[in-house]
């Protein structure tokens, strides 16, 4: 077996890491459930808070050196079936020009934010393969480092998460600037959702080109939407990305938090993966379900910041819980917290692997 990750492939006899949590997201038998942690890029890792304290967040994304070595820790030190790119959902702003920062205490900041169709009409169009060439570069990198021992997931902001941040021009609790475009100006929501879109599909595909397995849609705040507004104003967009993704033969996962009342929905798109926070069981959510389809998640990320114990409990109540459904990847509800122990992380993923294990007919 190749590449720098063999302790998770060897959980059963000779299936890799990649083969399992592909298999997973496809709803096929694995030997054991495949386990990956958003945020595990960094966040908790004291080798990432070294890099942190000399490079900013947009420095160390636009330097493929450093994103690969970050991409790459927590593979070996969690031991973990999926690397996911460091990167930030910002990104394919750069391809249609308009300005952000990342401020380390807010996030995205956008100074001058998208609310009228002038504004649009501003965006630019280039290709995210050259805007962005830095990420395909380090995803390269990744994808030699990790030959075929371990998957890769690249991913992108979801369609109405990534039109929020430019209409808001900031993190916001409400969305009181893009609900408000969406029921006074729907035209001008539209006109920029279809720009969001068109970026976001060859940005996910240069991903593709470049070595990932899998794609993550991070859509966090669609479920502040009703039903009703998600599936008129931002359902369509998201159908295409994905159809888009799985036209390539790369399964696509969804994600958002809050979000069980537009399960449905998101499963209509075709996705093979749904991501759900720790709000909900996940044989609830499945049940409601008219096909199948892998779900992943779902432990509450503060139940890492518990005792081993604690945390091995947890483990259980959700592999139990998991146990019929036709495909389960293992994750945190969200993203892994800055003050979780990193050894925390790496038992964690070891337990789930071990408590899941199927015994060969």
């Amino acid at each position: 077996m190749s590449g720098i990750n063999g302790m998770a492939g060897d959980v059963q006899s000779g299936v890799s890491a990649r083969e399992r949590f592909l298999a997973a997201a496809s709803c096929q038998p694995v030997d054991c459930t495949p386990v990956w942690f958003m945020r595990q890029a960094g966040r908790c890792l004291a080798e990432y808070r070294a890099l942190r304290e000399k490079y900013d967040i947009l420095t160390m994304t636009r330097t493929p050196d450093l994103c690969s070595q970050v991409t790459l820790m927590p593979v070996e030190t969690f031991g973990v079936d999926a690397a996911v790119m460091y990167a930030d959902i910002m990104l394919p702003l750069y391809a249609l020009e308009l300005a952000f920062s990342i401020d380390p205490g807010i996030g995205p900041i956008v100074p001058e934010p998208v609310r009228t169709m002038a504004d649009v009409g501003r965006l630019a169009g280039t290709d995210p393969r050259q805007a962005v060439s830095f990420l395909y570069e380090a995803m390269r990198m990744v994808r030699s480092s990790l030959g075929d021992s371990t998957a890769l997931v690249g991913f992108a902001g979801g369609p109405f998460t990534i039109a929020s941040y430019m209409v808001e021009g900031k993190p916001s609790r409400e969305f009181p600037f893009a609900k408000g475009l969406i029921y006074r100006e729907p035209a001008v929501w539209h006109a920029l959702m279809e720009r969001v879109t068109a970026v976001t599909i060859p940005y996910l595909e240069g991903q593709i080109e470049a070595g990932a397995d899998a794609i993550q849609l991070f859509d966090s705040w669609a479920g502040s939407l009703s039903a009703q507004t998600y599936e008129k104003h931002v359902l369509p967009y998201t159908g295409r990305i994905v159809d888009a993704v799985r036209g390539h033969h790369v399964p696509v996962i969804h994600f958002s938090t809050g979000s069980t009342h537009l399960t449905g929905l998101v499963a209509s798109t075709g996705v093979e993966v749904i991501s759900v926070d720790w709000r909900e069981k996940l044989s609830t959510v499945a049940s409601g379900l008219s096909r199948p389809v892998c779900l992943q998640g779902n432990l509450d990320p503060a139940v890492v910041l518990g005792t081993h114990s604690f945390i091995e409990e947890e483990a259980r109540r959700v592999l139990d819980d998991a146990r019929e459904l036709p495909g389960h990847i293992f994750n945190l509800g969200h993203g892994v917290l800055a003050e979780t122990p990193s050894e925390n992380l790496a038992f964690l993923a070891r337990r789930v692997h071990e408590l899941s294990a199927r015994v060969p007919a």
